[in-house]
């Protein structure tokens, strides 16, 4: 069972006393650091005797450790009485209709990325919170402002305003992990302080972790818990590889399986917050879907492993670069793929305008293509539509369903229709459990292609209707007579 590392949000004691200070490491280059600096790796040496074994880690615990920070955040939230409005209860009890106000705190961790105040956490330690606060490794207590928001990834930056530059940590570049590289996992678990453990990376580019859109995560056995969510997973330089993110657990404890988000995802989206430009990660401009057993025999692989083209976009990046619907793309600069979400990283972490080198493989043969990146376009344009009437769709608003557009809301890539974006909570459709995200496919035997189309056509006067409702990848039908 997946698990935020969030510990209960109402059962925590926000102690703010549960950092210690450490002495802060020497001032860098933020702007090199920010633009994801590759070091050689070292050679890996197995120890050779007890005084090697006994090597300690604290040098790099030193370094590291002031650039994790607590992230406190809280919000006020109105709940009324389930008998409100019941008149039995009333009578006896008097009116409970007034809303009561009730606090709900979250806990987690972040990491310090910028000597000017930049930090990055997990989004859904910060998701729907009014008032952010971040508590440094010294004790010192600073407000903090939301600057971007990626549910995808489920990552989030904060800025907080200093007077003095912050201790902060370096990237690594996270595709030269190896499995058994020893990492060290910093955080706050159950807020009891900041707390520093050691394993190693027992798996990478675990896609089957269903925590975000952009499922590429490294596994790690060092002990992670609740509270940790948004802490540093950082390698023997004291660099960081990943952001902490979710264990695997049926207790809520630490079961040994633990996930973080690699660095270079993470180093995309403070960047964009950084530049003040809109997240949007290039594409391919092709829908692919994951190699399976039978396939693989089908089409003469070796080994069931890579992304098979399913569809491409007219003059998009794949058809441009030779690729057909049936190829299977098995390397993206000279990185494996494993399947479709390992694709959708590899292209996801690169920017608009690069190169990528694919090898794919056609009739048995293995060939080599470059493709030119690009944005995914807005076509058709977004056009919403709030419908309004005496018809099933009422308080729904719905718009055009584009590659960009379909990039943001994590559907499949080209996705084409009319999609749900908001639906009114007491609405009808709501009570037929229509949600955002479902499509719109026909209204009274009649395909719809627009947002406009659809408002047009359900606002023709009917004694009944018949919709047909794509809930990702199934028709429901309705039919709804007065």
């Amino acid at each position: 069972m997946m698990r935020w590392l969030l510990a209960p949000i109402a059962a925590i004691a926000l102690s703010f006393a549960s950092a210690c200070a450490q002495p802060a490491p020497s001032a860098e280059s933020a702007s090199d650091e920010m633009q994801g600096e590759t070091i050689t790796a070292a050679p890996r040496l197995v120890p050779e005797s007890m005084s090697e074994v006994k090597l300690s880690f604290a040098p790099v615990v030193e370094r590291a450790a002031p650039a994790v920070v607590n992230v406190y955040s809280r919000r006020v939230v109105q709940q009324r009485s389930p008998f409100a409005g019941d008149p039995f209860f009333e009578r006896f009890f008097g009116s409970s209709g007034a809303p009561r106000e009730r606090v709900q705190n979250s806990l987690g961790s972040g990491v310090v990325v910028s000597p000017d105040g930049v930090i990055v956490t997990n989004n859904h330690v910060i998701q729907g919170m009014t008032e952010i606060k971040v508590v440094l490794n010294d004790r010192r207590e600073f407000s903090a402002e939301l600057v971007l928001a990626d549910p995808q990834t489920d990552l989030a930056v904060l800025q907080i305003e200093t007077e003095e530059p912050l201790p902060f940590l370096s990237f690594a570049n996270s595709d030269g992990l190896q499995v058994g590289d020893v990492v060290l996992a910093i955080g706050n678990p159950f807020g009891v302080g900041q707390t520093v453990t050691s394993g190693i990376v027992s798996a990478l580019a675990r896609t089957a972790v269903s925590v975000s859109d952009y499922q590429f995560f490294i596994q790690t056995d060092a002990a992670i818990n609740p509270g940790n969510s948004g802490g540093a997973l950082v390698d023997t330089d004291g660099r960081l590889v990943g952001v902490n993110t979710a264990i695997y657990s049926r207790s809520g404890g630490s079961n040994g399986i633990g996930f973080a988000i690699p660095s270079r995802l993470v180093q995309q989206v403070i960047n964009s917050a950084v530049d003040g430009s809109a997240l949007v990660r290039p594409w391919i401009g092709a829908s692919t879907s994951t190699v399976t057993s039978d396939m693989a025999k089908a089409l003469k692989l070796d080994r069931p492993a890579g992304a098979i083209v399913d569809d491409l976009w007219t003059k998009g990046p794949a058809e441009t670069g030779g690729l057909k619907a049936g190829d299977v793309i098995v390397e993206v600069d000279g990185q494996p793929v494993y399947d479709a979400q390992t694709l959708q990283y590899r292209i996801g972490v690169k920017n608009d305008a690069d190169n990528a080198a694919v090898a794919y493989v056609r009739g048995g043969k293995l060939r080599h293509t470059t493709l030119k990146l690009q944005l995914p376009p807005e076509t058709p344009a977004r056009d919403p539509r709030a419908l309004e009437g005496n018809h099933p769709l009422n308080g729904v608003t719905v718009d055009n369903l584009s590659p960009r557009y379909s990039e943001e809301l994590g559907l499949p890539p080209l996705s084409k229709g009319v999609v749900v974006a908001e639906v009114q909570s007491r609405s009808f459709a709501a009570r037929r459990g229509l949600r955002p995200g479902h499509k719109i496919v026909s209204v009274n035997g009649k395909n719809i292609r627009t947002a406009a189309e659809l408002d047009r056509e359900i606002a023709k006067p009917s004694r009944s209707w018949e919709l047909e409702i794509d809930t990702g990848g199934r028709i429901v039908p309705w039919q709804v007579g007065r």
